[in-house]
């Protein structure tokens, strides 16, 4: 009850922010969980293709957008790090922001394979900071990706 509380005393901009959030990490989620990657990336890339460019009345910061889902993916089942890291790109292309998603590989302490998403904007972590970022060694960019 109470975050509903807290929604509703959000100003209006973020309470969109946060739906368009919320939305966005259930399909892509949805996506990631029925297509390969490759094909949902290129398709994501379609969307951000088609959104440069579109003006928006409203001037949401980065940090805002960063912040949205983040907050939106604690109700969104399963939402990963790769999950809001394509919603972030997404988003900030709508708004003309540059971002880069980033994903990388580093082995465990225990040996296992471990992969992270994050998403980088002028130099800096948007979404998906880790403190021991520096361990996983960055993939090439996917074919299906846009930039």
């Amino acid at each position: 009850m109470k975050q509903i509380l807290k929604f509703f005393r959000l100003p209006p901009t973020d309470r969109c922010l946060m739906v368009k959030s919320t939305f966005l990490l259930g399909v892509i989620r949805l996506g990631l969980y029925l297509l390969p990657l490759k094909k949902l990336l290129g398709l994501v890339g379609s969307v951000k293709h088609e959104l440069t460019g579109v003006s928006s009345a409203d001037n949401i910061s980065s940090n805002r957008i960063a912040w949205a889902v983040e907050v939106a993916s604690r109700y969104v089942p399963f939402a990963t790090c790769l999950t809001r890291a394509l919603v972030v790109q997404m988003l900030f292309t709508q708004k003309g922001y540059p971002a880069h998603l980033c994903i990388g590989v580093a082995k465990s302490k225990d040996d296992r394979l471990e992969a992270h998403a994050w998403v980088e904007s002028e130099g800096r972590i948007v979404t998906g900071g880790l403190k021991d970022i520096s361990r996983f060694n960055l993939l090439p960019p996917l074919k299906g990706e846009r930039s």
